[in-house]
């Protein structure tokens, strides 16, 4: 049997503001009208003895991981949450551990969440062909046949050829991003590949070689799935121990060191999103090479990738730009500059700024809300609560809140009273009042919550029961 293991941790700093820490590029429909998490699971219809998968995630991010396979009806393996991000050789290190938990011996097919693969076909036959040799034992990497000399990849130089019609080959070494000139002559030579980052073999084998190759981080990983707990759909690992495991990515722990890497080279339409040039690069062009999406008018515009999510965006007279437009945030940069989008994101964590973190609009378990507008002492938002999905039993020190319904019903705990909200009706909430919404109704229940207060932190919560198993502020 193959076991994807869906590595789906990452932050997404360089496509921000698209990307959010807690919203970040695996869980957005950057590609598509599915997310890359959905779509990462979806390419894999198709192969045979394919099992569950099991997904590696920030803690931060499980809900929202889970409602995405829920919604492409994928019953996973495991959810296993990172408390923190360790890179990949913890993370693989513990879902080869999860999936040998019932004394099985699957293989592992290791995928990151936010890759686009336009060739499906392309990219199974050279599933299948790793699959020959990790079955043997063997750590498989999947390298890309590079279409350019591109400076924002690794390298993977090829050894000696071990079946020509399907290009596999024993792995010579693993380079580092290289400059445009070194990469030129990679790409002319034909002896390299781009590192992927997608990998490919038995569970007891990748264990066998951290136990050799990392050992120390070998021993923290079993620690931590010992010390793990079984949370609703997720598998949380311990906490303190986690922490202390030190960061490394598989590539370095285990596959420059192995004698037994074999590279299978392949070409499928293959990109990892990393940046706005990379969105430009897949997306779908007018005559003057512009990718649009939304609201956009322009002239004399070429080469540019232009996004609007919520207000009308002109631009004129511009080339090789990219503009990004959210309801909270703008950017503009050049194309060949939006590497740079990360100091940006660091500038805004210095200054603590909720911008680096979250949207305007955030979801939960239950739905999602919005801010409307905010001004000292009070905040309007925009709630919808999904069908049958109720928010916790809760109190606020510090703010009163009045709620009224725009569609939908709400069943309404206040105090000692219980009260059904229809279309048009509404409730005041007083401050310190125990009290719980919920969505009885097959509809999504969409509501307006008007809060007033000496403090208006999402941190104002007093939580006394919750379906989800949230702390306070979640």
């Amino acid at each position: 049997m193959i076991i994807p293991v869906i590595l789906a941790g990452g932050s997404g700093t360089r496509l921000w503001p698209l990307s959010r820490e807690l919203y970040p590029k695996q869980l957005i429909d950057l590609y598509n009208d599915k997310t890359m998490l959905q779509n990462t699971v979806l390419r894999l219809n198709g192969i045979k003895a394919l099992g569950s998968p099991i997904v590696v995630c920030n803690e931060e991010h499980r809900f929202m991981t889970a409602e995405q396979l829920r919604q492409i009806d994928i019953d996973p393996h495991a959810i296993i949450l990172e408390p923190v991000g360790r890179n990949t050789a913890p993370a693989i290190a513990v879902a080869a551990l999860k999936a040998m938990e019932n004394k099985t011996d699957p293989l592992l097919l290791v995928l990151p969440a936010d890759h686009v693969i336009e060739r499906v076909t392309d990219f199974h036959i050279a599933i299948q062909t790793g699959q020959e040799y990790a079955e043997k034992g063997n750590l498989i990497t999947f390298g890309i046949i590079p279409e350019s000399p591109e400076t924002g990849y690794g390298y993977i130089k090829k050894g000696d050829v071990l079946k020509k019609d399907t290009g596999a080959c024993r792995i010579a070494t693993f380079v580092e991003k290289p400059d445009l000139l070194t990469a030129r002559k990679y790409v002319e030579s034909g002896s390299y590949c781009w590192n992927s980052g997608m990998f490919m073999f038995r569970a007891s084998a990748i264990i066998k070689e951290l136990e050799t190759h990392a050992p120390e981080m070998m021993m923290m990983c079993k620690e931590v799935i010992a010390e793990g707990v079984q949370d609703l759909d997720f598998f949380r690992l311990g906490l303190e121990g986690f922490k202390r495991i030190p960061s490394d990515s598989i590539d370095y722990a285990v596959m420059e060191k192995t004698a037994n890497g074999i590279v299978i080279p392949f070409a499928a339409g293959w990109n990892d999103l990393g940046s706005f040039d990379a969105l430009w690069q897949t997306g779908k062009k007018d005559e003057n090479q512009n990718v649009i999406k939304g609201d956009v008018l322009f002239h004399d515009v070429k080469d540019s990738y232009i996004n609007s999510e919520s207000s009308l965006i002109a631009a004129v007279g511009i080339e090789k730009f990219v503009i990004v437009e959210t309801k909270d945030a703008i950017l503009v940069s050049p194309r060949d500059r939006v590497q740079d989008v990360k100091k940006i994101v660091k500038q805004l964590k210095d200054l603590k700024r909720e911008e680096s973190v979250t949207h305007r609009k955030v979801y939960r378990p239950w739905g999602s809300y919005e801010t409307v507008d905010i001004e000292p002492r009070f905040q309007v938002k925009r709630i919808t609560v999904k069908p049958g999905a109720k928010l916790s039993l809760q109190k606020h020190y510090h703010r009163a809140e009045h709620w009224t319904v725009v569609s939908g019903a709400a069943m309404v705990t206040k105090g000692e009273e219980s009260l059904l909200l229809k279309e048009d009706e509404s409730t005041y909430i007083p401050l310190g009042t125990l009290h719980r919404l919920e969505n009885p109704g097959k509809i999504p229940l969409e509501l307006i919550e008007v809060q007033s207060g000496s403090y208006l932190g999402e941190d104002d919560i007093v939580r006394f029961d919750d379906v989800y198993g949230r702390k306070e502020t979640e």
